[in-house]
């Protein structure tokens, strides 16, 4: 009885004060959600995309146009992903944060769509990826995607 309540003290010391981060039992994704849906962001270069296929979903395999290095603008892939992903309310503040984070003359004459990229495990052994359009960025403005409705933008349309 003795050995096992020492054995749960330590296990109680170390885990608390970590918030449950202690391996096995670790809150990074590689351990805790593997097998879960995941979202990222992508930014996608749609300059010579026709305007009536902007706005559709796509999967990963079948993507036409070349992907925006984020990195090249000073831009970190997870703070921009995690911005994108989590923010609820595309306010125009936000949407012009959103542009922003690249400089004010990345875009000069491109059009560049920023994108979420959903992720999941199909069956045992296949993984289905699907791109959503979501906002397009323009030299002069920004756009929200008009296909999708306003509950996938935070109630903002």
């Amino acid at each position: 009885m003795k050995v096992i309540g020492v054995s749960l003290l330590v296990y109680a010391l170390l885990v608390a004060p970590h918030e449950g981060e202690f391996w096995p039992f670790s809150i990074y994704p590689m351990f805790s959600q593997a097998g879960n849906p995941w979202t990222r962001a992508m930014v996608l270069d749609v300059t010579t995309k026709p305007d009536s296929e902007l706005w559709e979903r796509q999967p990963l395999d079948n993507r036409d146009s070349d992907v925006v290095a984020v990195g090249d603008y000073g831009v970190d892939q997870i703070d921009f992903s995690n911005f994108v992903v989590k923010t609820q309310n595309w306010t125009p503040s936000r949407r012009s944060a959103l542009k922003e984070m690249f400089g004010t003359s990345a875009i000069s004459d491109e059009r560049w769509m920023v994108t979420k990229v959903r992720g999941e495990l199909i069956g045992k052994d296949s993984v289905s990826i699907e791109i959503t359009p979501y906002i397009l960025l323009t030299p002069d403005s920004t756009y929200l995607n008009p296909n999708l409705s306003g509950s996938d933008y935070g109630g903002q349309n």
